[in-house]
């Protein structure tokens, strides 16, 4: 069963990386999907622990390719109310350049364009491995009754 999906978009916004609990990390940011058009499609993604770096160096308005998973979890509160709440982990991000390489479905030629700015000169590597359960829990400052968003 694949796991991953892929989105491409015009990166909207970026916010910093936060420590929410001693364990997990995260940092949040939203892609613009289409073309803009009249209704435009606001996506917020997720990055977690070390991958919140990924977005070092990577500006508001530049075109980029995420490998993702989609991630969801069951939250109770204290009087028994249940709600579902999802998340889009970001496995892999790099920029996209239209027209520049045949050979790379992205359109990058090899060394340019993966990882932070300038490249690693290889495309990325996904990374083995699952953030874990903590990845989902409510925000540490939440109230265990409230609905953590």
């Amino acid at each position: 069963m694949n796991d991953t999906y892929n989105a491409e978009g015009t990166l909207y916004k970026v916010g910093d990386a936060e420590q929410v609990t001693e364990r997990f990390r995260k940092r949040n940011f939203v892609i613009e999907l289409g073309g803009g058009g009249r209704y435009p499609q606001h996506v917020e993604f997720q990055l977690a622990g070390d991958r919140c770096e990924l977005l070092d160096g990577y500006n508001v308005g530049e075109d980029v390719h995420i490998v993702f998973r989609l991630r969801g979890r069951e939250w109770t509160s204290r009087s028994g109310d249940v709600r579902y709440f999802n998340s889009l982990d970001v496995l892999e991000l790099r920029k996209r350049h239209d027209g520049m390489g045949a050979d790379d479905p992205f359109g990058q030629q090899p060394g340019t364009g993966y990882g932070p700015p300038g490249g690693f000169g290889a495309p990325p590597q996904r990374v083995a491995g699952d953030p874990g359960p903590e990845s989902m829990e409510p925000p540490a400052e939440v109230a265990e009754d409230d609905i953590p968003f």
